[in-house]
């Protein structure tokens, strides 16, 4: 009877042994904190380098873009994501072609799907003294089953107005590094 207890004790120990996960080498930077200000738990993919020149549509070879990723949890915990705020950061040399209102429409190409998650809104500019490059933020809020159908694709295009740039894997993997972190 011994015997059996010890055994079942040590299947139940090993059932709830979480062994540490070999980190992901994507080159994200991925952070979780608490905002007491907004009463969230904040996970976030700090911005994070997708594509310089390569683009589909008439921007000069200067221009770089960037994704920013910030999933929203309510309270301490990271079991539920209320909202997740995506980020496109265009910065350039010598851009004074930034997206028109009629140019932030959002569209998602994940795994041949094609997801149109609406007009993005424009982020005012941070006081910065002189900079060689011109930085537009344009930003949008997702649903987190939105979310989930982007970080779980295979290919990932992002479509803001003309401009269309395809995330690399090491950008897809950040996306599932990040989609991971939410305890399920």
């Amino acid at each position: 009877m011994r015997k059996s207890f010890v055994a079942c004790v040590i299947v139940l120990v090993q059932a709830f042994v979480v062994l540490p996960q070999k980190p992901i080498n994507h080159g994200g930077k991925i952070e979780t904190r608490y905002d007491g200000v907004g009463f969230e738990t904040v996970m976030r993919l700090r911005k994070m380098k997708v594509n310089c020149g390569g683009f589909k549509d008439n921007f000069t070879k200067d221009t770089c873009v960037s994704i920013d990723v910030v999933l929203h949890c309510p309270g301490t915990q990271v079991s539920h994501v209320g909202s997740v705020t995506l980020q496109v950061i265009f910065d350039a040399k010598n851009w004074n072609q930034s997206h028109a209102p009629n140019q932030r429409e959002l569209t998602v190409v994940a795994d041949a799907e094609t997801l149109k998650l609406g007009k993005m809104r424009l982020l005012p500019k941070s006081d910065t003294p002189m900079q060689e490059t011109t930085t537009e933020t344009l930003e949008a809020t997702l649903s987190y089953n939105v979310f989930k159908k982007i970080a779980q694709s295979q290919s990932l295009e992002l479509q803001v107005g003309p401009s269309l740039v395809a995330l690399k894997e090491k950008n897809l993997a950040a996306l599932k590094d990040l989609d991971s972190r939410v305890v399920q």
